[in-house]
């Protein structure tokens, strides 16, 4: 039988690009979508997360595990103390967005570049930066640039000025040593933003897909 890996999205456009990775990397996985793009409209509209958004995070996650996740892996970097205090509550592996992604980056070098263009998500995003680069005993900076109106383009479905835009903004991060693209739904800029830098870019989508297949066979 499969391995069931229940996938946790706030919002719709992150769906697609992690589907893909799965159908690169680990076909015979048998994926199950979970959505609550509610959790994203509520979350913008606080500076900090909040304690109910907390738990409504966590009952969506023991949802999926009930569901016989053998593994939950969540799509939308905004909610961080969320997906940690998930982790802390379901027997399976809950994998953050861009845990692997991070790793990848400071294999790269200590200058770190990074175009979001969800702006709730940049401070959860550095914390767990900053956690992360402490963990592996490296030292690391992040530097990163929010990418005004690309997200509400790509919602609209204009993915192709929502991929210019955050191409545009990639020389300011040309002089990292690898530039991250914070969101799977940033991951649909990859080429373009290849295009404009010679910079090491780094999407989450297949950095996580990896990162979950390896340890569900440790």
């Amino acid at each position: 039988m499969a391995m069931r890996i229940v996938l946790l999205h706030a919002t719709p456009i992150a769906m697609q690009p992690i589907q893909a990775a799965f159908a690169d990397l680990w076909p015979e996985a048998e994926i199950v979508n979970l959505l609550d793009d509610g959790l994203t409209i509520d979350r913008a509209r606080e500076d900090n997360l909040s304690e109910t958004t907390i738990e409504r995070f966590v009952d969506f996650g023991k949802y999926g595990h009930r569901m016989g996740a053998a593994g939950i892996l969540v799509t939308c970097s905004a909610f961080g103390p969320a997906i940690d205090r998930l982790a802390a509550s379901v027997p399976v592996p809950v994998l953050k967005p861009n845990e692997a992604m991070f790793q990848a980056a400071i294999e790269q070098g200590s200058r770190i570049g990074m175009l979001a263009t969800f702006g709730p998500s940049v401070g959860t995003m550095t914390a767990e930066f900053d956690a992360y680069v402490a963990i592996a005993g490296k030292h690391a900076t992040l530097t990163t640039l929010v990418v005004e109106n690309a997200i509400d383009l790509l919602r609209k479905g204009d993915a192709d000025t929502h991929n210019r835009l955050v191409a545009e903004r990639a020389s300011d991060l040309a002089h990292c040593d690898a530039i991250m693209l914070a969101h799977f739904s940033t991951s649909r800029a990859a080429s373009a933003v290849r295009a404009k830098v010679a910079t090491k870019v780094l999407t989450a989508p297949h950095a996580a897909v990896n990162r979950m297949r390896m340890i569900l066979a440790a």
